[in-house]
């Protein structure tokens, strides 16, 4: 049964969402981590997650897949150079969300997304 296991729609419509969300998984893969609200932490860690376990696979069809999604050849060479060996062992579990308070201005509930 697949009852309310949709995906959070984030006050966007689905292009826009879709492209926050490539963004944001992007930016943690150059970077290491980024700090967004809490409910987009969660969302953009599903889509790290996922893409990560596909670059352990390091096969052409993963390459593509990654290439399709992130849209940027650097960093999906970035990518499948050091995530395979970094995550050699590791089942699951890629990322971990700290919860670091509320912003300022509207008091929405902030996160640091980053690679474990």
């Amino acid at each position: 049964m697949r009852h309310r296991k949709g995906n959070r729609k984030l006050s966007k419509a689905t292009d826009q969402r879709l492209a926050l969300i490539r963004s944001m998984v992007r930016s943690l893969y150059i970077h290491g981590r980024i700090e967004v609200t809490l409910t987009r932490a969660k969302e953009v860690r599903k889509m790290a997650e996922k893409y990560i376990a596909i670059s352990k696979k390091n096969d052409l069809n993963a390459r593509r897949k990654m290439e399709k999604f992130l849209g940027e050849k650097k960093v999906v060479t970035q990518v499948f150079k050091t995530f395979p060996e970094r995550f050699e062992g590791r089942p699951g579990g890629f990322t971990r969300i700290i919860k670091t308070g509320f912003r300022k201005g509207d008091a929405a509930p902030l996160a640091i997304l980053e690679l474990v």
